[in-house]
């Protein structure tokens, strides 16, 4: 089951949602960069569940234990970096039904095929979004990397249930006070009013025991020209591997995206301009990236994330041992969006993705931006 991603910035996530506790191991973080535990408490605080109304009830603390990776002073020391996290909250007896009977909308059949009854049903095992937690950890440390060569990454709610709220801005000023904002955010909006009806819909489908899907909009501003390479290790690339390695997300756009396909190329095409003595598109449609090579203008993707497939209304299913029909209503304590604890995880793979194309594809000679 291999569970990793990166070329010169590997990251290698292990553990199951009720196992003892889950964790992940980086390799290549470039030396001497201090980690802020602080900032990164704050960040996995942003994912952890059980702390408000629309999220499931089971509270974790998510505190991130370092193994091995740092020095005494806190600083990275080029060793392989270790964190675990403990799973301190766990009801395994409410999945005991699904060894049986498998959720429509999860991996629980598939993952029967491939392991023929052998895998960890509880918590949805390896194919939690509790998984997350540790790639968050990992993504928040690459965000503070990035952060000291002046990239920001941020990400917010752009849709839950139809209800829009205002796209990241095209323009410089705006779209930096668009990401000051997001960092005082009690839920993660640029559109005060976008939040009360999004936590509308969630609340009208937690009622209705069902669930409600979103999309998650994330920029990455700061980035030089030149970073990424042709084809399969494109900046694109790299991010889609990681974002699908998300629980829940189905589709992904940059720029924009699939709008593109309606559009004339004179009006998709971004124009080209002079900015602080340097070529630099004028326009974004690209969203900062042309034949997976960053254009040094902001890098823009969204990211589908479906709706919860563990609800509490009937849903219909078989029985996997008697292999007759069954009818299953799920137990246990499940989000009915997932789609809003998904914006810091949006956040982190994208700043492992940056990081580890920055390190493995930096730019060359026209800018000599190499990050370590």
């Amino acid at each position: 089951m291999p569970s990793t991603i990166g070329t010169a910035l590997r990251v290698t996530v292990w553990g199951q949602s009720h196992s003892a506790a889950i964790g992940c191991v980086v390799e290549g973080l470039p030396a001497g960069y201090t980690i802020d535990q602080e900032a990164l408490a704050r960040f996995m605080a942003r994912r952890a569940p059980g702390q408000d109304a629309w999220t499931t009830p089971r509270k974790e603390a998510d505190r991130v234990i370092f193994l091995s990776g740092l020095n005494p002073a806190g600083e990275t020391c080029g060793a392989p970096l270790a964190l675990m996290i403990e799973n301190t909250n766990t009801r395994s007896g409410d999945y005991d039904e699904l060894r049986r009977i498998p959720r429509p909308g999860h991996a629980d059949w598939t993952a029967q095929v491939k392991w023929g009854g052998h895998q960890d049903v509880a918590g949805g095992g390896h194919f939690s979004g509790r998984l997350t937690a540790p790639l968050c950890a990992a993504g928040g440390i690459a965000k503070q990397l990035l952060a000291t060569r002046g990239v920001i990454v941020a990400a917010h709610l752009l849709e839950v249930a139809g209800v829009q709220d205002t796209r990241f801005s095209r323009q410089p000023d705006l779209l930096a006070r668009q990401v000051e904002a997001l960092g005082h955010a009690t839920f993660p909006v640029i559109d005060r009013d976008a939040s009360d009806a999004m936590l509308a819909e969630i609340e009208r489908a937690r009622r209705d025991l069902d669930s409600v899907g979103g999309v998650v909009e994330c920029v990455v501003t700061g980035l030089p020209a030149g970073i990424g390479s042709p084809m399969f290790d494109g900046i694109e690339s790299t991010i889609a591997r990681a974002v699908f390695g998300i629980p829940a997300v189905k589709g992904l756009e940059f720029g924009s995206g699939f709008d593109a396909a309606r559009r004339r190329g004179s009006d998709n095409n971004d124009p080209y301009g002079i900015k602080d003595g340097a070529v630099y598109p004028l326009t974004n449609n690209a969203g900062g990236n042309l034949g997976g090579i960053t254009t040094g203008a902001p890098l823009v993707l969204r990211m589908a994330v479906k709706p919860t497939p563990s609800i509490a209304r009937a849903q219909q299913s078989v029985d996997m041992i008697a292999l007759e029909p069954a009818t299953l209503e799920v137990r246990g304590r499940h989000d009915p969006c997932i789609a809003p604890r998904a914006v810091p995880v949006a956040e982190a793979v994208a700043a492992l993705a940056v990081l580890d194309s920055w390190l493995a594809w930096p730019a060359q000679a026209a800018t000599g931006e190499r990050f370590a």
